[in-house]
């Protein structure tokens, strides 16, 4: 008897004069914004260059007013500085400041040649893991519509800088014609609304005024409680294989916990609380055979149509659509693609197509009637990167790709400084389209941020990582780094009133 006490309830034989609880899910209040989805008429044929002038556009107003309240009057040696609006306004010995587009001049950055090399069978450069030179050959310059300028001086050193993102610097030009900067400014963490109240919007006074709200969402307003203890469920890189099962029995346990089979009651009521996972990312392994062909240049000597069982391996996306459906009747989900799995290489990666998923499509959005709007389903295939309302937080979250592209081009291996240093310049995809594919956008530049984000979190990382940054007006964002689950185990879980984050870990000894 007493072996069974301290074996817990698990042990204990079942009684037909106890009577059980039944434990219930809490619902989840969620609502996808569509930021990042395109039409379904893509077009190719205009060029990169006008994402540039769209970011420079829509960012140079804000980081010239904020360095006009810095640098105001400033003086040096008695010399006051002054704006010059254009790069080539720039005089040599004139102290004064420019904001403009960082472009980092590097040999070891990827180019055209290495994609010609392929298309001749000439074995190509295999992915540098960064794009810094040993010799010091790199280059920072600033550029807007009339030219570029060499940046130099150390007070580059203390600041993380990459192609893409919109700076103001002070300093003066010198003999070498290059701009030795003294200080740099940058447009930081843009007006976030407050819980609840995603959908509002500042006017040019900087007040808030409510848009008209859609579908069910003052319906939902109404079903907020605070304290409620809810929380929400983050994995990436499940990393679904068909050609072993290295990790099956690690999600296998991931799955049995979130349904909350094989727990004590205790854990069970904790698991209740989560109301949605969200997947980011790289639910499917990369095949190392097809990379490797892809690197090395390899090519079949013929061609062969139609299907082609050597080519294309169903298995994992079976299991990943067997994972999702056994998940689905329990708890929503949303999936997030990632660099490894079936959808479009270039930012923004559009949903993965609901004919991957036979089983678990069931569970999707229907389509709108008449004027209706479309209410999305449990089971929800967005973009990446994705944004969302989730428990009344506004949350932006990609598969990975943005972060571990300027990782490349820094020193280091800080994530979280590279996550928040995106949110500062308020552009999620700085990269893109420079060494990071993107659509080539004309009209509007969906990757620089309009409002701050509550969390804001990458997925497919090294390992778990999580940190809160402040804004000058008050803004605070909870960045999390997601590690990848088939490396690791680990479930991120966040609180939906305190945003903290724990971590659960799934084990399996061998």
């Amino acid at each position: 008897m007493a072996a069974l006490e301290e074996g817990g309830s698990l042990l204990q034989k079942p009684s037909s004069d106890s009577k059980y609880n039944s434990v219930a899910r809490q619902p989840s209040l969620y609502k996808p914004l569509g930021t990042y989805a395109l039409e379904k008429e893509k077009h190719y044929q205009q060029q990169f260059a006008d994402i540039y002038f769209l970011r420079l556009a829509k960012l140079k107003p804000i980081v010239e007013q904020i360095a006009l309240e810095a640098w105001d009057g400033f003086q040096i040696a008695g010399e006051t500085v002054e704006q010059v609006e254009r790069v080539l306004d720039v005089r040599q010995g004139k102290l004064c400041w420019i904001a403009g587009t960082i472009y980092m001049d590097m040999p070891l950055k990827p180019n055209i040649l290495d994609d010609i090399s392929k298309d001749h069978w000439i074995s190509a450069i295999p992915p540098r893991e960064k794009y810094l030179s040993p010799s010091g050959e790199d280059m920072i310059m600033l550029e807007d519509e009339s030219g570029r300028l060499r940046l130099t001086g150390s007070s580059l050193s203390s600041e993380m800088l990459v192609t893409g993102c919109i700076i103001a610097v002070m300093g003066t030009e010198n003999a070498n014609g290059d701009f030795e900067v003294v200080d740099i400014k940058v447009p930081d963490l843009p007006w976030q609304p407050d819980r609840w109240h995603t959908s509002d919007a500042p006017d040019a006074n900087g007040a808030t005024s409510k848009k008209a709200k859609t579908g069910g969402e003052d319906e939902d307003m109404d079903k907020r409680v605070t304290g409620s203890g809810k929380k929400i469920a983050i994995v990436s890189g499940l990393g679904f294989s068909g050609t072993d099962a290295e990790n099956s029995l690690e999600i296998d346990l991931l799955m049995e916990y979130l349904l909350g089979e094989a727990l004590d009651p205790a854990t069970q009521e904790s698991v209740s609380q989560i109301t949605r996972l969200i997947i980011a990312g790289n639910s499917i392994a990369l095949d190392e055979e097809v990379a490797v062909q892809d690197i090395i240049g390899n090519k079949k000597s013929h061609k062969k149509y139609g299907y082609d069982s050597s080519a294309y391996n169903p298995t994992p996306t079976m299991l990943l659509d067997n994972f999702l459906a056994t998940l689905l009747p329990s708890m929503p989900i949303t999936l997030i693609p990632g660099y490894t799995d079936p959808a479009n290489v270039s930012l923004p990666q559009q949903p993965i197509h609901s004919a991957m998923f036979p089983r678990a499509r069931a569970y999707g959005s229907i389509p709108p009637s008449n004027s209706e709007e479309a209410q999305p389903g449990w089971f929800d295939a967005v973009t990446n990167p994705w944004d969302g309302e989730i428990e009344g937080w506004k949350v932006l979250g990609t598969g990975g790709q943005n972060v571990d592209d300027v990782f490349k081009y820094v020193e280091g291996d800080d994530r979280l400084g590279m996550m928040e240093a995106m949110c500062r310049w308020r552009c999620c995809a700085p990269t893109a389209p420079d060494t990071l594919w993107s659509y080539p956008y004309q009209d509007d530049d969906p990757f620089v941020l309009n409002t701050c984000p509550h969390i804001f979190f990458v997925g497919s990382q090294p390992k778990f990582d999580t940190a809160s940054i402040e804004g000058p007006g008050g803004q605070t964002v909870r960045l999390i780094a997601v590690p990848r689950f088939s490396e690791t185990g680990e479930l991120v879980l966040v609180d939906s009133e305190t945003l903290e984050t724990s971590v659960v870990k799934f084990a399996v000894s061998r």
